[in-house]
């Protein structure tokens, strides 16, 4: 089964990294700190998957 929670987090990334590479954006703008905050997520949502699978 797709997850889908996965998939729009990592969609989101995607786009976000894409207009601050595109747009020269700091590390301290709103795109770039949400671009942290999903890695986040991500790496917390891949944890409770390894968690679930053992």
């Amino acid at each position: 089964m797709a997850d889908l929670y996965l998939k729009a987090l990592t969609a989101e990334r995607r786009a976000l990294w894409a207009e601050c590479r595109l747009k020269g954006l700091a590390k301290d703008t709103p795109q770039r700190l949400r671009i942290v905050e999903i890695d986040g997520l991500l790496a917390a949502h891949k944890a409770k998957q390894d968690a679930k699978g053992a």
